[in-house]
């Protein structure tokens, strides 16, 4: 069974990127443009792991990650929050985040975050 990749990014390059890496490494992608609803959107995706950059439209990265975290029924899944922003691993930890990835990224720092949440 594929395992699933949630990625969130209002950035259709980025997306495009991160989809074609991750089909290439087995995994079901879904991914979205924004973080409204972000509880339902991962209740309904069931992702193993959440990729999701810090200035999505509506409500952010670091809010869309403490919602997730809040909930008993979803906090496990890891999130990796992504962004170019300078003060990354603070936002990242404020959030509750499993771990951060900064812009721009290669190919290799990807992968290997993927696999340190996802058993292949």
């Amino acid at each position: 069974m594929a395992h699933k990749i949630l990625i969130l990014d209002d950035d259709s390059d980025i997306l495009f990127f991160c989809t074609y890496v991750f089909e290439n490494l087995g995994f079901t992608v879904i991914s979205s443009n924004h973080c409204n609803d972000i509880i339902s959107q991962v209740e309904a995706s069931q992702p193993d792991i959440i990729l999701i950059d810090n200035w999505i439209p509506d409500i952010g990265g670091v809010k869309a990650t403490q919602q997730l975290k809040a909930n008993p029924d979803l906090r496990s899944i890891p999130v990796i929050i992504f962004s170019a922003n300078s003060n990354l691993p603070q936002l990242a930890e404020e959030a509750g985040a499993d771990d951060y990835l900064r812009k721009p990224f290669d190919l290799e720092e990807l992968e290997s975050l993927a696999y340190k949440y996802v058993k292949i």
